[in-house]
């Protein structure tokens, strides 16, 4: 189902793939790019790393959930990149809620999902960067599948088992079934519950401890004995010391 179009440079894979899919665009177009002029991170954080080093791509889903799943449609994206790495490298990172592959507390993945409407109904754009070769921006603690296990990987090749874990990972999306049990695999590789997090949104913090996933993938955390559910916003794992 998958139609790759590579690029040695583009401003932005989901930028590119946002405006495929206003044109109508089918599911499972994807957008592969050795090099980002523009690329970004949530909250339109800048993202750059040097040609050819890390997997940069973008790929067009058309899921039949609604717009308060789209963590769901994140998590199926992330586990089948988790999936391919273990199968490449043998690196078995953790993830991150809402939207990161870590091993310990360094970054080794994130990733950027755009709601579009359409005519042709719901679209929704997953973009993804690995850091294969080199590590992420200065200002960010980051790591390698390189560095991680010494192994070389050519950005295609992770593309190309990406896509292939996420055959059936799409597929769970379909029903119900498959949703909960693709749930279930999300909070199984989930770093983030059990641990004391600070919830960060444009208008508030919050602390507390991250103790589920909801049946939509939002994080509950409990505050002085209230669940939150939180959509999203900012994580952070926050250490006993740093509390306060």
């Amino acid at each position: 189902m998958w139609r790759v179009h590579h690029f040695v440079e583009i401003d932005s894979t989901n930028s590119w793939l946002v405006n495929e899919a206003k044109n109508a665009a089918p599911e499972g177009v994807v957008a592969h790019a050795d090099f980002q002029t523009a690329g970004r991170g949530r909250l339109d954080r800048q993202w750059e790393s040097p040609a050819g080093t890390s997997l940069l791509c973008s790929i067009l889903l058309r899921p039949p959930v609604a717009p308060g799943q789209l963590q769901l449609v994140v998590a199926a994206v992330a586990l089948s990149a988790r999936a391919a790495l273990v199968r490449l490298s043998g690196v078995r990172p953790d993830l991150k809620w809402p939207n990161d592959l870590i091993a310990g507390d360094a970054k080794l993945a994130g990733l950027l999902a755009e709601i579009v409407t359409t005519n042709e109904g719901l679209a929704i754009v997953v973009g993804i960067g690995v850091n294969l070769t080199s590590v992420g921006p200065a200002n960010v603690k980051s790591t390698s599948v390189l560095a991680l296990s010494g192994v070389t990987i050519s950005p295609r090749a992770l593309l190309d088992i990406l896509l292939d874990e996420l055959e059936h990972r799409r597929a769970e999306l379909e029903t119900e079934d498959g949703r909960r049990d693709l749930r279930a695999e999300y909070e199984r590789s989930l770093a983030t519950l059990g641990q004391l997090v600070r919830v960060e949104r444009r208008d508030d913090v919050v602390v507390g401890t991250a103790s589920r996933v909801d049946e939509v993938g939002r994080l509950v955390v409990n505050v002085d004995g209230t669940e939150i559910a939180f959509e999203a916003a900012d994580v952070v794992h926050v250490r006993r010391h740093e509390e306060s």
